[in-house]
């Protein structure tokens, strides 16, 4: 059971690092960066678990290796300048997401999936206790709903649900499919999350903030593709 809640911890550690990133920069240059959580998946699913890796899905795992590296470069004044703080909160929010799924799979399948699946959000929440523990987090945290309670509680708690019905999937699929494949095509974000950036910065100007200059576009849709195709090739078999 405590090995379990680790799994949950590990998971929700992984979501702090995201939204720590979420904090300088664009959704859409953050997300492609779960495509790292395939790559550490199959890894520790070849090492740990003894699950194959095909040809097809090195060259898969290439590409999505490509499109994140592109996403992570900025173009502008004649210089390139890797994100460094991205890339390490990304790299660890994506290697702690495999992690996570790895002691999933290994008690789901040896086990039973409803059981893991308790002790995991057991973990999850013993991690919230753990921040609000710090006494700036609670005053943050009743600031918040006391000034944006309405806004709190029916957008937070309609992104859980989501949240809650996609983690639950991906955490069924475990069970029938090599980890990496599973890590790899459940962080297809980058696409959806292109798209909704793009038709909010167009549309709903006030809500979105993606730069839809032609070049800086042109980069996105470039790395997107990279790593969609890797995704197609990691999950092919």
């Amino acid at each position: 059971m405590a090995i379990i809640a680790v799994s949950g911890i590990l998971y929700m550690t992984a979501i702090f690092f995201y939204l720590q990133a979420l904090q300088t920069e664009e959704a859409s240059t953050v997300a492609p960066f779960f495509q790292a959580a395939g790559i550490f998946g199959l890894i520790l699913g070849y090492f740990v678990l003894g699950e194959k890796i095909s040809l097809l899905q090195i060259i898969g795992v290439l590409l999505i290796i490509a499109g994140s590296a592109l996403l992570s470069l900025r173009f502008g004044q004649g210089t390139r300048r890797v994100k460094t703080r991205l890339v390490i909160l990304m790299l660890a929010c994506a290697l702690a997401i495999a992690l996570s799924s790895l002691i999933f799979k290994f008690f789901a399948v040896r086990d039973e999936y409803w059981t893991t699946t308790f002790w995991n959000f057991a973990g999850q929440i013993l991690f919230g206790a753990i921040l609000m523990m710090v006494a700036a987090n609670r005053r943050q945290f009743r600031k918040m709903m006391h000034e944006n309670t309405g806004a709190v509680l029916s957008v937070n708690g309609a992104n859980e649900l989501i949240n809650l019905g996609g983690n639950l999937g991906v955490r069924y699929a475990l069970i029938f499919l090599p980890l990496g494949i599973v890590q790899a095509i459940s962080s297809t974000t980058p696409f959806f999350v292109l798209l909704f950036g793009v038709v909010l910065s167009l549309f709903f100007p006030a809500i979105g903030r993606e730069d839809i200059g032609l070049a800086n576009l042109m980069q996105k849709i470039i790395a997107t593709i990279l790593v969609v195709a890797g995704v197609l090739l990691v999950g092919y078999q």
